[in-house]
């Protein structure tokens, strides 16, 4: 190659030197010439530094043994920054140089923390514009002429050191250091866990955020950030959750995120579900907690219990009265109509089939006083026709202002009696004159007979305005229909003679062979005998009013009682002439 005297050729690619330094340290800029260099000199390769200039060796893999290398200078002015400064995978980047100074010649760039030759991405002369790629280029980088590094859609690989070395016409080298960082766009991670159903106090919950990026981790619960708490247990890079002795509140949904500072990326939700329980069992009453206390419920009134506590999953239920199982395995109980038959102790029991935990509750429910009372008892329950009955009423309202008996429903041509604020009854257009009624709300029904079979209804009103309506069904029995003979004895007044009989000039009961005689004194042929069958009682109008009863005398020497039957108009006197009259005489 021909040059003009006194000016050194430049430098192709091939004649730069491949210097090798492992810290700006072990580099100093040039002061004096190089003793061993005379003149203009040709780029060769590098001498080691002069024990004599105040250089040192450089380290044993700077170069191959028998190179000398050339006096470097350190780059302390020489900076490197990446533009962007935080740019993202695919981003195009530029490795901007500041500090250069003096002409230069060339240029070479590495990628790694020393300059080898197997870091080296490129050389650059600077007159030519010629670049050489090195073992290092990945075919994205080019040299710029003012020193500068572009790197087209950067990867996160090209991540690192930089180092650039530049040549000037003094044979001098300066290198500058930079660092560049990729970041990643970040997969989304996976959370991994040990089991997503944990009993409480038992089990210990363990979650790992997986992800393949070298990225910052954060944990969220519930959609907020995670706070950290004694019991929150997270291995050192953060990647790895652990809470011993999971507990009902730590139920939720977990996620983690990864991020850096151009990129984030969370999890999908992972839901934990925490059995406990059951805790707090109580016992409620339209809504109120009466776990522990009695509950007074009114006659043939309905009573619903709910069986509540805290719990995961909601336990199996089972109640109890007065010690025995009941069949039901639901939160509730209902009691459809309270009798004395349900007092009692009540007790709900809850048990968790995943924690094999259990807790109970309980009530006492009894009638009220006023419910107590307000029953109707017939006495006789049976009776029979011709019998009192009384229909008792036990424990009325002891603040009673008036009550009412009806035979049937409760209206008002059906009543029979009332009650006065004052005590005194009064009766109502059913009432018959057999009916009575009492301070206690009792009635009494005399000579009972078939009409009188039937719903009876009480209807009570006490001071407080409170009104109460109780039905009993009266049943009763009729006496046995059987057919018996009566005599019938006619008697006709007229044909009768005063002073005959069995005690002539007497007055009193005759009484002859054949049968009895009428009042006075009567002879016994008077009389006519006719032997009739005839049901038992007699009909009317024997039984009625209009009967005669025989007197004393004739009471002892009859037996049953005999009547005397009215066919005719009223008995008058001895003498009286008038139609004929029977008399029954009834059969034991």
């Amino acid at each position: 190659m021909e040059t003009q005297e006194g000016v050194a050729p430049s430098p192709t690619s091939s004649d730069l030197p491949r210097l090798q330094i492992t810290e700006p340290s072990q580099v100093r800029r040039q002061t004096e010439p190089n003793p061993n260099q005379e003149g203009s000199r040709s780029i060769g390769p590098p001498t080691p530094l002069s024990p004599r200039a105040g250089g040192r060796a450089p380290d044993r893999e700077s170069g191959p043994r028998g190179c000398t290398p050339a006096f470097l200078s350190a780059g302390a002015e020489i900076t490197i920054t990446p533009e962007p400064a935080q740019p993202a995978e695919g981003d195009n980047v530029t490795l901007a140089v500041q500090g250069l100074s003096g002409e230069l010649l060339a240029y070479n760039w590495y990628a790694g923390p020393t300059l080898s030759l197997s870091y080296l991405v490129a050389s650059y002369i600077v007159s030519t514009g010629d670049e050489t790629p090195g073992p290092a280029h990945t075919g994205r980088e080019a040299v710029r002429p003012d020193g500068g590094l572009d790197i087209q859609g950067a990867l996160p690989g090209h991540s690192g050191t930089y180092i650039l070395q530049t040549l000037n016409r003094q044979f001098q080298t300066e290198v500058g250091y930079g660092r560049l960082q990729v970041y990643e766009i970040l997969a989304q991670p996976v959370v991994m866990t040990n089991g997503t159903a944990l009993v409480e106090r038992r089990d210990t919950l363990r979650l790992t955020c997986s992800s393949p990026s070298p990225a910052e981790v954060r944990w969220f619960f519930n959609g907020d950030t995670l706070p950290i708490a004694v019991r929150l247990g997270l291995s050192p890079d953060g990647r790895v959750l652990t809470r011993h002795g999971i507990r009902k509140e730590e139920a939720g949904t977990y996620q983690c995120e990864v991020w850096n500072p151009v990129s984030v990326s969370r999890s999908e939700p992972i839901n934990l579900t925490v059995y406990f329980g059951p805790e707090r069992v109580a016992i409620l009453q339209d809504s109120t907690t009466r776990t522990g206390c009695t509950i007074k419920v009114d006659f043939n009134t309905s009573l619903t219990l709910w069986c509540v506590s805290r719990s995961c999953p909601e336990p199996e239920y089972m109640w109890v009265f007065n010690g025995r199982a009941l069949k039901n395995g639901q939160d509730h109980l209902n009691i459809s109509s309270m009798t004395a038959a349900q007092e009692g102790t009540y007790t709900c029991i809850a048990k968790n089939p995943k924690t094999l935990l259990s807790g109970s509750a309980s009530v006492v429910v009894k009638l009220s006083a006023a419910a107590v009372a307000m029953t109707i008892v017939p006495m006789p329950t049976r009776p029979m026709e011709g019998q009192d009955v009384t229909l008792t009423v036990q424990g009325y309202p002891k603040d009673l202002l008036v009550y009412a008996w009806y035979r049937g429903p409760a209206s008002e041509p059906n009543r029979l009696l009332s009650q006065l604020p004052s005590g005194n009854w009064i009766a109502g257009p059913a009432h018959t004159g057999r009916e009575v009624g009492f301070a206690n709300c009792s009635l009494l029904v005399q000579k009972l007979n078939l009409t009188d079979a039937g719903r009876y209804t009480l209807k009570t009103v006490t001071l407080q305005g409170k009104t109460e309506t109780l039905e009993v069904e009266l049943q009763s029995t009729s006496l046995p229909r059987t057919r018996t003979n009566a005599t019938f004895l006619n008697l006709n007044l007229a044909q009768a003679e005063h002073g005959a009989g069995g005690a002539a000039g007497r007055p009193g009961l005759g009484r002859g062979e054949e049968g009895m005689g009428a009042l006075g004194t009567w002879s016994p042929t008077s009389l006519t005998a006719s032997s009739t069958p005839v049901p038992h009682p007699p009909p009317q109008p024997w039984s009625s009013t209009m009967a005669l009863e025989t007197s004393r005398e004739t009471s002892s020497s009859c037996h049953p009682p005999c009547f005397l039957p009215l066919s005719g108009g009223p008995l008058a006197s001895s003498k009286d002439a008038g139609p004929w009259f029977t008399v029954l005489l009834l059969p034991p």
